[in-house]
């Protein structure tokens, strides 16, 4: 979570200075005075110069203390009769706890003809559990204070809860409730699915959106298990219904796999008193819970064009992407990637950023990552800018990508880029529900709960070396694809201008317009 920025110090003139004003206009003119004859002092020849001012402290850079070391303590970790891994971060600060339970099924799992069923059983959790109808759910967490959140990635499902210790136990066993005994009503199905349809339809005005789904569906194939968007399909979505759900709930949620992360004031004992209580007897459906095989490959239905171009006519702004093949999230070259990618677009002052924000002008921000899987992953560069530079801005994009993989970092960015993964460190694991949210993100990805702690040692002790080896080989921009999301006939001209003359166009839906 990042720290607002402080408010800017503005001066202010109060009634005061306002009375004091007028008063000087009201009051009688003071009398004229004889004006003098000014005088003009010789100058001397032995007159000294006039010492030169002072430098602005602004003109140097502040030495910097050397870093102290920071590791977070690794969880106690431990596995319940039921099944269940238990992550435990015991924090006597604060009398809050926060707890994740990490289901390793996510829309990687979905059946070819049916994405989006992940997705949409875990929304339909929540609406109706236990002896709780949805209404009572939501109005017993909001009396308890509690915040309470369900989300679906490619790899996984986690429900997450954050409340104060004296209200844990009560919060724990409606989370219970939701996940092993969901109601999956016929009546919240119907007004949850026309929710859902209603998203997936207003989905093409999210252009970001739009350019991420393309790129994923580009490289990883459409229809694949990576390859197509967590959300769903607009077509797709109206094959789904509730037996589907039913049956894939039974079929995937159970004890066996999941795994619950838990950091704030509490004990081992009140843990497993806890899930004793809520998920006793609970053995799962058909098939107990078992980690989706990942893919490890890329496979596209064809060659992929050199770029891809969304229409979206009239559009004031376009969103530029490249995109191409990363690593897997338990990878130990992920690590220095990453630190690869701080300098490149992965912070404010990273090149990408300051070339097409502060430099040009073109937007609001650009920036790169490597994405985290627990198959492989993909690297991205984007910005969303002004269509009338939509050429050049991918001009520049390109050559900042081109330059990192040619030549490098420089020895300044290592250490910005050093000090800065110190200090997000820190951040990751300062509050307890950043630190269960993180610790069940490792879990999903299928790597151990010490993973941030090797992969920082390895990050600080990363030479100039071993990072422009790898810029060079996942960075540079060939053999990536480009995404263009924006309007067709204001675009395409400029995609010819650069020299990019093989354009596919696609569907907002990630497949190739017919």
């Amino acid at each position: 979570m990042k720290r607002a920025p402080l408010p800017t110090r503005r001066r202010h003139f109060g009634f005061a200075a306002l009375a004091l004003a007028l008063t000087a206009c009201s009051a009688a003119p003071p009398e004229a005075e004889t004006p003098k004859t000014p005088t003009t002092a010789a100058p001397s020849a032995t007159m000294a110069k006039a010492p030169p001012a002072p430098a602005s402290p602004l003109d140097t850079r502040p030495a910097l203390s050397t870093a102290k070391d920071f590791a977070p303590p690794p969880p106690e970790v431990w596995k319940t009769e039921q099944g269940i891994t238990v992550w435990l971060v015991a924090r006597k600060t604060l009398p809050i706890v926060s707890a994740t339970w990490m289901v390793p099924v996510g829309s990687s799992a979905d059946p070819p003809e049916l994405p989006g069923l992940a997705h949409i059983t875990a929304d339909l959790l929540d609406e109706g559990a236990g002896s709780r109808g949805a209404l009572q759910i939501s109005t017993d967490l909001m009396d308890l204070g509690a915040s309470f959140g369900i989300s679906t990635r490619a790899d996984g499902t986690s429900l997450s809860l954050v409340v104060l210790k004296k209200n844990f136990g009560e919060a724990f066993g409606i989370v219970a409730d939701v996940l092993a005994r969901p109601k999956l009503d016929g009546t919240e199905w119907k007004r949850l699915q026309d929710l859902w349809k209603n998203r997936l339809a207003k989905r093409g005005d999210d252009p970001e959106a739009v350019a991420s789904l393309v790129a994923t569906a580009a490289i990883y194939g459409p229809g694949t298990a990576y390859g197509h968007p967590t959300e769903g399909q607009t077509q797709a979505s109206k094959k789904v219904n509730l037996a589907a759900v039913k049956d894939f709930y039974a079929s995937h949620f159970g004890p066996e796999g999941l795994v619950l992360v838990v950091a704030g004031d509490i004990t081992r004992a009140d843990v497993d008193a806890l899930l004793k209580k809520g998920f006793d007897g609970w053995k799962g459906g058909k098939a107990k819970s078992k980690l989706t095989p990942a893919p490890t490959s890329f496979a596209p239905a064809s060659p992929l064009p050199r770029a891809i171009l969304v229409d979206r006519e009239d559009a004031p702004q376009a969103v530029v992407l490249v995109a191409k093949p990363g690593v897997t999230g338990s990878d130990p070259r992920l690590p220095l990637l990453q630190l690869v990618n701080t300098a490149l677009g992965g912070s404010f002052t990273s090149r990408l950023n300051q070339n097409l924000r502060e430099d040009h002008g073109w937007t609001y921000g650009a920036r790169s990552a490597f994405s985290e899987r627990r198959g492989q992953g993909l690297f991205s560069a984007r910005a969303a800018v002004e269509t009338s530079v939509t050429g050049p801005a991918l001009g520049e994009m390109l050559k900042e990508l081109d330059l990192m993989a040619k030549k490098g970092l420089s020895a300044d960015e290592l250490g910005k880029v050093r000090a800065q993964d110190r200090g997000d460190l820190v951040q990751t694991y300062e509050a307890v529900e950043d630190a269960s949210e993180r610790l069940a993100y490792l879990a999903m990805a299928g790597r151990s709960p010490t993973w941030d702690v090797e992969a920082s040692r390895a990050r600080q002790a990363a030479t100039l070396a071993q990072l422009n080896a790898l810029a060079a080989e996942y960075v540079d921009p060939k053999g990536g694809v480009i995404v263009v999301v924006g309007p067709k006939e204001d675009v395409l001209p400029a995609l010819q201008k650069a020299g990019i003359t093989d354009v596919a166009m696609w569907t907002e839906e990630g497949e190739p317009a017919k």
